[in-house]
């Protein structure tokens, strides 16, 4: 076959060690189909750098061998790849199993390393096309400018103008194109009227016909999360009786609030539209204010307030603001100012009416996130604008390796911690917690309170671009408690297998990955609201009902 002639034998042995090296566990398990995708890249990689590396040695006119002991090297080379692969592919499932015995997921058969094999090889083929294309393109522009000017500076050109073709092409055809079908598809899908999402009938329900904001501009998030609101007799199944001083009954329903990105033209008009909405159903009144601010889908995890509500009895509202309705990842990558400009918008006309109450009056005021709503969540709030008279606190879950207080706290923290679950200085300010708990509880709170929920199995959290080069914090010392002990640093292919982790962060079963459970919320907001009369018996029997619950929910998960 003429593609594969002339393959370069550094390139196809630095391959097969990269190819090795995508076989062992990341953070996350694979199925064999994509496990074959990453070790075809990986093997790619480690090809076009063993190829890359040879040109250069022969560039720099240094002693290569002869061409006899050129062809049995190849040979050689070549079976030793082949053996150092078949017994690399003999032991993935081993690899695979490390991480799915942490998530209490059954172990695999079988690694299916013919299918892997094939599908890698498959993978490898395609790239080496496209590289070839560019290769040949570059040629023929260098050839073409070497007729007029130098050749050193006809090579530079050419390869330029390769890159640029390509790079129109790849983002012209394939991200743009790509883009306009997820927006158009993105859009008439959060605008679908669900059959079993009823419309409000309360007035004090956002969407109801007493409502500013009209029902079917909520989008399909915001629908659904107004629709489900826990009845006052629902919070207090849990919630009555724990408080010795509160009589059985005082629960109340929760107050919600959403307004989606069709419910008025601008960022700052459904920011002033919320907040007439929050003054009309009274808002203001309760006892704890939080400002949530979405994934990319204008989704919010009801795992996270259906815990805060129940802890206050219902004595509880919360207010968001939709930004996009494409799923995080696409809105972080074409519309990444728009989460900080809608949380912003909020932020300030909330916080600007809330400062105007009596202090004795209002509510506490709280920030939320989850992943890309955590990093744009604190980007809301300027804390140099706020010291006079400071919010009281935050939880932001899942936070996206970019978010700048979790990376400041994280790279600052003691030096006797673990990057995955750090000790911030006295711990007065900023605390991390994951599914077993917070560290520094017996440590004094100052009057502001932040709480990151962070599962060390989570790549979103724990993606680093760096991982390209060297060894990420979190690897450094003793393994988180959901991560496997055989996961390895190894340059680029880390890199490739956490960009694959992140793509498949939701698909793990709750409690792991960027999949956070019920229950893991109810500590972390204890230590950011405080919510009066809980013991410890009464926590542990709200995270067990919590637990139950989603078990029962999906009874595939442990």
């Amino acid at each position: 076959m003429r593609l594969l002639e002339g393959l370069s034998l550094t390139g196809l042995v630095l391959g097969t060690l990269f190819f090795v090296a995508s076989l062992a566990p990341s953070l996350l398990p694979r199925s064999f189909a994509l496990q074959g995708v990453l070790s075809g890249c990986s093997f790619a990689a480690g090809y076009g750098v063993g190829a890359f590396l040879a040109w250069l040695w022969r560039y720099l006119e240094l002693p290569v061998a002869a061409p006899p002991h050129l062809a049995a090297l190849k040979r050689i080379g070549l079976a030793a790849c082949a053996l150092a692969a078949a017994i690399s592919l003999w032991r993935a499932s081993t690899f695979q199993d490390s991480v799915r015995a942490l998530m209490d997921l059954p172990p695999v058969e079988s690694a299916r390393p013919v299918e892997v094999a094939a599908i890698a090889v498959m993978v490898f083929i395609v790239i080496l096309v496209i590289a070839r294309l560019f290769v040949a393109l570059l040629g023929a522009v260098a050839g073409r400018l070497g007729r007029l000017i130098p050749r050193r500076i006809a090579n530079v050109l050419g390869a330029a103008i390769a890159v640029l073709v390509f790079w129109m092409a790849i983002d012209g055809l394939l991200f743009k194109g790509a883009l306009r079908v997820a927006d158009a598809s993105f859009q008439r899908f959060d605008a679908l009227i669900e059959p079993d999402v009823e419309k409000p009938e309360e007035a004090h329900r956002t969407g109801s016909l007493a409502s500013l904001v009209a029902w079917q501009s909520l989008g399909r998030a915001g629908r659904q999360f107004v629709a489900a609101t826990p009845a006052a007799q629902d919070i207090a199944a849990l919630a009555d009786g724990e408080d010795p001083g509160q009589a059985p009954g005082s629960t109340m329903e929760p107050v919600r609030v959403y307004v989606g990105l069709n419910s008025a033209e601008t960022v700052d008009e459904r920011a002033r539209l919320a907040l007439a909405e929050m003054l009309r159903v009274g808002a203001f009144d309760r006892s704890v204010l939080v400002l949530v601010t979405p994934t990319g889908t204008g989704w919010i995890d009801p795992s996270a307030i259906e815990p805060l509500e129940a802890l206050h009895r219902g004595d509880v509202a919360t207010v968001a603001l939709q930004y996009s309705y494409l799923t995080s990842w696409l809105s972080l990558l074409f519309e990444p100012a728009y989460g900080s400009e809608s949380a912003r918008a909020l932020f300030r006309v909330v916080y600007d009416h809330w400062t105007t109450l009596p202090e004795e009056e209002r509510p506490r005021l709280y920030l939320y996130g989850l992943s890309l709503g955590a990093l744009n969540s604190d980007l809301s709030a300027d804390l140099y604008d706020v010291l006079g008279d400071p919010f009281h606190g935050a939880l932001w879950v899942a936070p996206p390796f970019s978010a700048p207080t979790w990376r400041n706290a994280t790279a600052g923290r003691q030096p006797d911690t673990p990057a995955w679950l750090p000790r911030f200085r006295d711990g007065s300010v900023i605390r991390f917690a994951n599914q077993h708990g917070l560290v520094d509880r017996d440590s004094a709170w100052g009057p502001l309170r932040i709480v990151f929920l962070q599962y060390a199995s989570d790549p979103v959290t724990f993606f680093r671009p760096d991982a390209f080069y060297r060894i990420p914090p979190w690897m450094d010392r003793q393994r988180g408690p959901d991560v496997s002990g055989a996961l390895r640093w190894f340059p680029i292919v880390t890199l490739l297998q956490l960009g694959l982790d992140m793509a498949l962060a939701t698909t793990t079963p709750m409690g792991f990955g960027h999949v956070y459970a019920p229950e893991h919320h109810v500590d972390p907001w204890v230590e950011v609201t405080r919510p009066a009369g809980w013991s410890e018996a009464g926590l542990a029997r709200l995270k067990a009902h919590f637990a139950a619950a989603r078990q029962e929910a999906s009874p595939s998960a442990k």
